[in-house]
């Protein structure tokens, strides 16, 4: 058997839908757990994180994206981090971390389409060893939900989760924040056995 996953639980907060065009303005990540194929193992999600908030790339933002986050575009314009430092340190934090638990890291996020697109474009786009996650080892953890629970996935939603599945953090929209609670998420999802 081949070396297991280790999960990074992510989010994204960007001014735009699509990078590129917009920016992805903050991102955090937590270490979930570890997984061999049959066994999960839940890490502490506080304990092994990384956050950065990252210059804009462009000049365009959509206002109400923006102001999700809280994140000051002006302000980061002067003091967010430059993407190319910002996504090499990432890459190079995410595979540290799967060294040392012997495993290969797995992205994981809820819902994955918004949070892997931005983060695979500035990974391949900025950081100098590419995507640590190659171009697919990536969890959906909508999915995830959707088939442990014999739902479809309109109804993947956290309004319609056994409340024991949650997280207790509240959803704040700061990204490390936000990958914590989520970490959470994924813990309990990895051990539900679908029982209502």
């Amino acid at each position: 058997m081949g070396a297991p996953d280790l999960y990074f639980s992510c989010d994204v907060e960007a001014d735009g839908p699509v990078p590129g065009p917009y920016s992805m303005s903050s991102f955090g990540l937590s270490v979930a757990g570890v997984f061999d194929g049959r066994a999960f193992t839940p890490y502490p999600p506080a304990k092994h994180t990384f956050y950065a908030e990252l210059k804009p790339i462009s000049a365009e933002f959509v206002p109400e994206a923006a102001a999700v986050s809280g994140l000051d575009r002006e302000r980061l314009a002067v003091e967010g981090q430059d993407p190319r430092a910002a996504m090499t340190a990432a890459g190079a934090w995410v595979r540290a971390r799967a060294r040392e638990a012997g495993a290969v890291p797995v992205f994981a996020a809820y819902p994955l389409g918004f949070d892997w697109m931005f983060m695979y474009w500035y990974f391949l786009r900025f950081a100098e060893a590419g995507s640590p996650f190659g171009h697919s080892r990536a969890l959906d953890i909508k999915t995830l939900y959707a088939a442990r629970a014999g739902a479809q996935i309109r109804d993947a939603v956290k309004s319609s989760m056994p409340r024991r599945l949650l997280s207790a953090r509240p959803h704040t929209h700061h990204a490390l924040d936000d990958a914590i609670e989520q970490a959470e998420l994924l813990q309990n999802l990895m051990v539900w056995d679908g029982v209502r």
